[in-house]
């Protein structure tokens, strides 16, 4: 097959899995069930890129452990963080806003949405696995190897550590500024970006340097959409002293922290 016909066979496939879980959705009465999979969609998406490609293999399997790595383990932690716990407070809103329009509306504005999106980014994923050329691990697919390590650190001890600090309940209202929270404000988030830029260079060491727009659109969103944007606006509200965490600490990308003016300077 040709690479824009596994692309089209894969975006059918991932708006029918969006189909699956928005029925489920309705079942359940949750919409937010949308997130837990949003991982798992893509480890979807590149073993069916893997299927349908003929690829060189070692690039093929060194995205196929990234990739599912990445993917599985994100959607284990947002499942075992929402569960029991019901609709998350943005469907919720979303759900009171449209009413009775809501059964079918949430199929548009968050599952078919989210599916196309997933889509789109996906592409890099395609460019490594379809190609056969080189037909050989590059210096590039290593240093790919590394940059995906760190992101992966950053991202997976940041949602331990998150999950440690909300266990204790003598944390309550405080803000984690410890481990790797000390260095950005968004840990979780700079390793999410991190590795999407490592399958990009993945991609480019398989001949797909135009696939950039991938790891532009993942980024963009983190930072001003659905990640970074949306997550202080709350916490700024509800933590006072995350004003604090703010002026000491890199929104983003990791940086040593500032050091807190002596009152009277």
């Amino acid at each position: 097959m040709s690479f824009f016909e596994v692309y089209a066979v894969a975006g059918l496939a991932i708006l029918g899995f969006m189909t699956v879980l928005w029925v489920a959705s309705l079942i359940l009465r949750d919409s937010s069930i949308v997130d837990i999979f949003w991982g798992a969609g893509f480890v979807l998406a590149n073993w069916l890129y893997y299927a349908l490609s003929d690829g060189f293999d070692g690039r093929q399997w060194l995205l196929n452990i990234l990739v599912t790595g990445w993917g599985l383990r994100l959607s284990f932690h947002i499942l075992w963080r929402n569960w029991g716990k019901g609709e998350d407070y943005r469907y919720r809103q979303m759900r009171q806003k449209a009413g009775d329009r809501w059964w079918w509306q949430s199929y548009l504005q968050v599952f078919v949405l989210q599916g196309f999106l997933m889509w789109i980014i996906s592409i890099p994923l395609l460019a490594g696995q379809h190609s056969s050329t080189p037909d050989r691990l590059t210096a590039l697919d290593w240093i790919a190897v590394g940059v995906w390590a760190v992101g992966f650190f950053f991202e997976a001890g940041g949602d331990a550590q998150l999950t440690r600090f909300k266990a204790n309940p003598a944390n309550k209202g405080k803000v984690l500024d410890r481990g790797v929270w000390r260095y950005t404000r968004h840990p979780n988030y700079f390793g999410d970006a991190t590795q999407w830029w490592a399958y990009y260079l993945v991609a480019v060491a398989a001949g797909g340097w135009w696939t950039v727009f991938s790891p532009i659109i993942m980024t963009t969103f983190l930072l001003r959409v659905s990640g970074v944007t949306l997550l202080e606006k709350n916490l700024k509200e509800t933590k006072p002293q995350y004003r604090e965490y703010i002026e000491a600490t890199s929104a983003f990308i990791p940086w040593f922290p500032k050091k807190k003016r002596d009152q009277g300077d």
